[in-house]
This record gives structure tokens, sequence and C-alpha cells, in this order.
């Protein structure tokens, strides 16, 4: 005898998570770090989340047609920018995206 399933093969989607979803990324700085261009992807307060090699094809995309600030020598990146001199800093360009 042949027994089909309640669910005709396909599962119900489980309880959504209410959880709140990440912050995006705000800032993508481009700056050399020891000799190797990084990009930098840092929130609105200026936490760095993430920093992958600027040549990646994600970095291209997220700062496509956007214009940059050259330069992150304010205040507002001494703590997130400690380790870089500034040198790297008056260097590095600041794309600020779209929320």
């Amino acid at each position: 005898m042949f027994c089909m399933s309640q669910t005709y093969g396909i599962e119900a989607h489980g309880h959504h998570d209410p959880a709140p979803h990440r912050k995006p990324v705000r800032y993508v700085v481009v700056i050399d770090a020891g000799g190797s261009t990084v990009a930098m992807l840092f929130l609105e307060s200026r936490e760095r989340v993430a920093e992958v090699d600027a040549g990646a094809e994600e970095v291209n995309s997220m700062i496509s047609g956007i214009q940059p600030v050259i330069g992150a020598l304010g205040p507002e990146w001494n703590a997130a920018l400690s380790g870089h001199s500034t040198r790297e800093r008056g260097d590095a360009r600041v794309y600020t995206l779209g929320v």
C-alpha cells in the first residue's frame, strides 16, 4: 500500500525570525594598508564591519557611479582609521553609500 504525506512534497516555511536586520554599510573607504589597497566597510557610526581587497568585483559594484571624497583626516575617522598613517588617511577615498 502506498501512502502520501499531507505536505504533498512541499514543506511549509518555518516561522520568520523577527530579529532586526543588520545595519547597512554607509561608508566604503579605499585605503593603502601596508602596500596593498583595501576597501574597509563602515556603518553610519563608523564601526568597521568588513575589510576586503579593493579590486574585488563586489567593491566596484558598490561604489560605481559614486564620487569619493579624497582624504579621511577628520576627527570622525580618528578611531576608525587609527592604525593608518596620516599620509594613508590623506590619500584615502571615502565613498558614502545611499541608504
